[in-house]
């Protein structure tokens, strides 16, 4: 007899399943409340954020409201109806895409409902059997969960490692000359944990040199806005931007919304239009919503003051710390992991000492994303934020690290915190 597939479920919550009886609700699925900006309420307290992807402040800027509320009060949030192939099509989607595909420096652009869900499916969309994928090993959940629909072959090359990346092309070269297929490689512009950015400039330079023949996809979620002159991405930061063949981007980071976008050539978009499936068989973007994209793009290009200020306190955050001896790891991006060393039941002490006694909220990133005896506090500076909050963040966090290092946060148990559920 089969078994019963709960009973599985019950038996193995999976690697952060496991702990949620003790977590939830504070260290995992908390309650920010208030308005999106530098300083919102957890529990009943005012606490500086540093959680949330709004690089540029665009969350509450007045323009992007009022655009919001015109939009929902002239279309609500149920046109149009449909998918876009049969129903869901408007003159402001297509608007959308064509501003999108100038600003990235592409022939088109395709909107997507959701990033994680494009990148997913226009990974399947992209690659057949015969195909082989060669992608780096720090590479997000969602270009993963896309490699799993894949039916060939994949390689997986080291972190940034070009020697590593090597090896796994004349691999997938080989394989290639035998399937008749060709070579996706994919990779990330800017990696959201450690904050480092991909090597773009040396995987294009292998292509240059004639060694391989590949197609090259980059998600740049993070990247998008936030670097190069424009705020194309990592692509303009490195000065390879036209050498990207597929460049994925959201709305979720620097324009503080929902959906993103897909920007190649004109053949490549065209195909994806009309085979991606997560977009040909899903309900299409809310017109409110493609119309606030529409303002929040249009400040991201006219407005270089919210990326001079984000980078304003992200060096002044980033210079801080380091200065103070933390371990920033090898970002080169507003995202700033601090490690620090120390077991699971210390990370959640001191993550609660942090936000209960000097009000402050940042996400804590614990063992499978990190080792296990490492401690990361993942902070994300953005333009909304002020010079005395960082100052404030840096001299708390060398008190913490102080506490840590005498052993303060030591204890056979997880932080124990009365939540309430229902609230």
């Amino acid at each position: 007899m089969a078994q019963d597939i709960f009973d599985k479920i019950r038996k193995n919550r999976g690697p952060i399943g496991q702990y949620s009886k003790g977590v939830h609700g504070y260290f995992t699925f908390p309650k920010l409340e208030g308005e999106l900006g530098n300083k919102m309420i957890f529990r009943g307290k005012e606490c500086l954020v540093w959680s949330l992807n709004n690089y540029l402040g665009l969350a509450n800027h007045p323009e992007v409201r009022e655009a919001d509320a015109k939009a929902a009060e002239q279309y609500g949030l149920a046109y149009p109806m449909g998918a876009r192939m049969m129903t869901g099509q408007t003159s402001e989607h297509e608007k959308l895409e064509n501003e999108l595909a100038e600003f990235m420096g592409k022939e088109d652009a395709i909107l997507l409902n959701f990033g994680y869900q494009g990148m997913v499916s226009a990974i399947d969309c992209l690659v057949d059997r015969n195909d082989i994928i060669v992608y780096d090993s720090e590479s997000h959940a969602c270009i993963l969960d896309g490699m799993r629909l894949h039916t060939g072959k994949r390689f997986v090359f080291k972190h940034n490692d070009m020697e590593s990346f090597d090896k796994q092309m004349k691999n997938a070269t080989a394989l290639a000359e035998k399937t008749g297929g060709g070579i996706l490689v994919i990779t990330e512009g800017v990696f959201g944990m450690a904050g480092d950015q991909g090597n773009l400039k040396d995987i294009v330079a292998f292509r240059k040199s004639g060694k391989y023949n590949f197609r090259l996809f980059v998600d740049d979620a993070h990247g998008f806005g936030t670097l190069g002159k424009t705020g194309q991405g990592a692509g303009e930061e490195q000065g390879v931007q036209d050498e990207i063949d597929v460049l994925f981007g959201t709305f979720a980071k620097s324009m503080s919304s929902i959906g993103g976008f897909i920007a190649a050539e004109e053949s490549i978009v065209e195909f994806l239009r009309y085979n991606m499936r997560s977009q040909m068989f899903a309900k299409a973007l809310p017109i409110t919503i493609t119309i606030g994209a529409r303002k929040r793009l249009e400040l991201l290009r006219t407005r270089p003051e919210l990326k001079n200020k984000l980078w304003e306190i992200t060096d002044a955050l980033q210079n801080g710390l380091r200065k103070a001896g933390f371990d920033l790891g090898s970002t080169n991006s507003p995202v700033t992991p601090v490690f620090m060393k120390g077991s699971l039941a210390e990370a959640t002490n001191l993550t609660f000492d942090l936000r209960e006694n000097y009000n402050i909220f940042c996400s804590i990133v614990i063992y499978p994303v990190v080792p296990k005896d490492v401690i990361m506090l993942r902070i994300i500076p953005t333009a909304a934020h002020t010079l005395d909050d960082v100052n404030y963040t840096i001299e708390t966090f060398k008190k913490l690290k102080s506490k840590l290092d005498s052993g303060a946060y030591k204890s056979d148990q997880l932080a124990a915190v009365e939540v309430d559920k229902k609230a």
